[in-house]
This record gives C-alpha cells, sequence and structure tokens, in this order.
C-alpha cells in the first residue's frame, strides 16, 4: 500500500478532496507565486470540494473565480507560469478541454521547447474526470489518453487521499505543465458518495510521490491487474471476490501515466504470468493497449494470457442502465480475470 511510504504512524483520515486542499493550502502559504484559478474555485469551494475552505485563508486574489471562458483563463495560466507564478488552473470537466485545445496542446505542453529551454510552464491543470453518476456525453469522460499522448503535458491520477497530497505536493513544486486528474467518485462529496478505499491515513506533514511511481495496491501471484483512479477501487473489490475462488491478484495502480512505471508492471506479470488492464477511458488508442503493447516490449515471453478492459467507443450514455454497461464494473473485471486462468 501506499501508505508505506512513509515511516510515521498515521491516525488521522482524510477524504481525497481534502488530502488535496490540505497540499495546496500548504504549498500556498511556503510560495505567495501559487494561487488557484477556475470556474466556482472562490465562494462556491469547487463543485467537487477541490478548493473547500482555500478562500477564507487566502482571500480572492489568489482563489480566483473565472468567467466561463476556458480560452481566456488557461491562456492567462500559461502566461502567469512563463512569468515565474506557479498557476493552479481547474478545468471543472475535463471534457471542456475542447475549447481551450490550443492553449493545452500548443502552448502550455510545447512553450518550454518552442522557445529552446529559455521558459518553464510550471502550471498544474486540474480536473474533474469520469462518469458513474449520470452526468451525459459532455461530462463523463476521462481522457487520460488524450492528453498523455502529447509530448511536454505530466499525467498524474490519485485514487487515494495519501497519494492525491503526495502527488499534489509534486505537482506543484514541478517546473514543467501537470495534468492532475481526479476522479469525481473518489473524492468524498456529501452528494456524490465515495467507494470504500479513496479515504485513508495521509501524514500532516508535506511529502512528494515521485511521478512514474506506479504502486502495488495489493499483492498476488496469479493474475496482475493494472489500473487506475476510480478502478483501482473496483480492482481491489474484485480481488477480494477472486480470493475467495483462490486466484491471488496483484493490483497496480499506475498513479502517473506520464512518466510510466512500466518497469513495476512488467516485475508483476512476470511473476503472474496474466495480464488485465482496466480503463475508464475508451479503448481504441488507448491507455489499455498502450500497457500491454509495453509489457510486450519489454518481456513477450512472460505474457501467458492478457485481457482489456475499457470503455466502448461510444459517447457515454445518461441512461444509468446504459451507462453502467460501458463502463467496466466489479463483475466484469472478475470475468476478466477468470478469463486468464
Amino acid at each position: 500500500m501506499a501508505q508505506k511510504e512513509h515511516s510515521k504512524v498515521i491516525e488521522r483520515e482524510l477524504t481525497m478532496s481534502r488530502a488535496m486542499v490540505e497540499a495546496i493550502a500548504h504549498e500556498m502559504r511556503e510560495n505567495e507565486e501559487v494561487f488557484y484559478m477556475g470556474e466556482d474555485v472562490a465562494d462556491y469551494g469547487g463543485i467537487f470540494d477541490s478548493t473547500q475552505g482555500l478562500l477564507d485563508e487566502f482571500g480572492y486574489d489568489r482563489i480566483m473565480d473565472v468567467p466561463i471562458s476556458e480560452t481566456a483563463y488557461l491562456g492567462a495560466a500559461v502566461g502567469a507560469a512563463q512569468e515565474g507564478m506557479r498557476p493552479i488552473a481547474e478545468l471543472m470537466f475535463v471534457d471542456f478541454f475542447g475549447v481551450a485545445m490550443d492553449q493545452i496542446y500548443n502552448q502550455m505542453a510545447k512553450n518550454t521547447y518552442m522557445s529552446g529551454g529559455n521558459v518553464s510552464v510550471p502550471l498544474v491543470l486540474t480536473a474533474a474526470v469520469g462518469g458513474t453518476y449520470n452526468d451525459a456525453a459532455q461530462h463523463s469522460q476521462t481522457l487520460y489518453g488524450t492528453f498523455a499522448h502529447v509530448p511536454g503535458l505530466k499525467v498524474v491520477v490519485p485514487s487515494t487521499a495519501y497519494d492525491a497530497k503526495g502527488l499534489m505536493h509534486n505537482a506543484i513544486r514541478d517546473d514543467d505543465p501537470v495534468m492532475y486528474m481526479f476522479h469525481k467518485r473518489l473524492m468524498g462529496i456529501g452528494w456524490l458518495p465515495a467507494p470504500d478505499g479513496p479515504k485513508t491515513p495521509v501524514p500532516e506533514e508535506d511529502y512528494t510521490i515521485p511521478f512514474g511511481s506506479a504502486d502495488v495496491k495489493r499483492e498476488g501471484d496469479d493474475v496482475t491487474i493494472v489500473t487506475l483512479g476510480l478502478h483501482v477501487h473496483r480492482a481491489l473489490e474484485a480481488a477480494e471476490s477472486l480470493a475467495d475462488d483462490g486466484v491471488s491478484a496483484e493490483v497496480v495502480d499506475l498513479r502517473s501515466l506520464v512518466p510510466l512505471d512500466t518497469d513495476t508492471v512488467v516485475e508483476s506479470v512476470e511473476k503472474t504470468g496474466n495480464l488485465v488492464v482496466v480503463d475508464e477511458d475508451y479503448r481504441s488508442f488507448g491507455v489499455t493497449g498502450e500497457i500491454v503493447a509495453s509489457v510486450a516490449e519489454e518481456n513477450l515471453g512472460a505474457l501467458d494470457s492478457v485481457e482489456r478492459l475499457a470503455v466502448p467507443d461510444v459517447p457515454i450514455p445518461y441512461s444509468r442502465p446504459l451507462e453502467n454497461e460501458v463502463v467496466p464494473d466489479v463483475a466484469d473485471i472478475e470475468a476478466a480475470v477468470e478469463r486468464t486462468q
């Protein structure tokens, strides 16, 4: 478990949203150049509690509501970062990135390269991702692979409060642009109940989790389940059920896609021989294919069987039964694992 990375006994538990806010508040106290901007992040505290309580301490100059113009405020965030500030800008839903593709794809990601290294872009772009609560096709995507595909962006996806805090500290301190993608179902807000698992012990002091360090959330011998975000918890639930049938599943939480910790994945597959990759993003040209290809390139002989679970190439449905059908669930993971045995 990730908590092993910290030597002290941790008694308190936080939700993922509180862990994120705690990290942001610490960095804002330490560095006056850190500020947060986005839609409904000040008085409202973020619709997924991503900034809850920060306004009271830091005021409107550093916790800034912005007009509904992603093009404008993300462009402003890129400019502020290049001038030496450390902005955190929030996309209320990752689906909204389309109106600011130039700011993200061509400025945030590439300006360090285009300037010959003369400017850095220490910008954290946070974004709520994922479905499972019936918000239809324009508010329910994950799109991890979309951003991981573009050179120049680091992409991180926490699944627990412990990881959320350590990854946020690391993201704000990084001199390169970071996509920090939090699953709305994991935040621990009252109107959107979280599964068991994301609320974890969290140290009070600051700590960092390096990007490119996957975490083995559960050890096993028969099959490797590689996943991220919400589906870490669905995989762990599936692993518990499979254990009753004598199948020992290892669950690997990627935590970041860029950089990607291929070594941990390959080491696990070399032990188990079987690989199941689970993703809430679309199947084609996505994370599942990348993980399978990476393992095959490193050690094809270690693979006895492979299964991929992802969202089929369809818009996320509004209908609850249809959404449940396209997003992999615990039973889907169990079935995929059983096909490898």
